[in-house]
């Protein structure tokens, strides 16, 4: 089972979202997979997420779970990931939130649509309380991280994961293009480890 968690400003229309839905469908585990489209309060999406992870699982072992969250998302996942105890899979991740989202306080539009809303004070307040100090299980956790992200910083990204399963390419953006490369990868760990 796997629940994908989209980044800041996006959806799940992402195209990485869009390759996972279709790479479950694929191997007949669309029922398996779900990929929300997130409310700006970070304490809404945990808790849209949190509601969404028992969900799918219905009643079996949480642990079966794989989180895979990318930029924003990826902050999410490790929460999600430390409280369930499941593994989470990070995609050049927002290591320190309410730092880096602090700068974009205001009025904006997404990506994949106009839909206007706005990020506030408060919604930085709620990341902070999100942050976890330390990882339960770093051994569930695998990060892939491009050196060329261009928003965020990809040795805080392998510091932050330390003692979890890392996958560090030179090269590349934030918005991991060329994702789809790396799939195999990414089921792998989510339904077989």
């Amino acid at each position: 089972m796997i629940l994908y968690i989209h980044g800041f400003r996006s959806s799940s229309q992402s195209a990485k979202s869009q390759q996972m839905q279709q790479a479950m469908a694929s191997k007949g585990l669309s029922h398996a997979f779900a990929g929300p489209d997130l409310p700006v309060s970070p304490k809404k999406a945990i808790e849209l997420l949190t509601d969404t992870a028992h969900t799918l699982c219905q009643g079996r072992n949480i642990s079966q779970l794989t989180v895979i969250g990318s930029s924003l998302g990826g902050y999410y996942a490790t929460w999600l990931a430390n409280k369930l105890e499941c593994k989470a899979i990070l995609i050049n991740p927002c290591v320190y939130a309410p730092r880096d989202l602090s700068t974009q306080l205001g009025p904006m539009t997404y990506f994949h649509n106009d839909e206007p809303f706005e990020l506030k004070a408060e919604h930085i307040r709620e990341l902070a309380e999100l942050f976890v100090p330390q990882l339960k299980h770093p051994k569930k956790f695998f990060l892939l991280a491009r050196t060329g992200d261009e928003v965020l910083d990809w040795q805080e990204m392998k510091n932050r994961y330390s003692g979890a399963k890392q996958l560090i390419i030179p090269g590349g953006d934030h918005g991991f293009s060329d994702f789809e490369k790396y799939l195999p990868l990414v089921l792998d760990f989510a339904l077989n480890n």
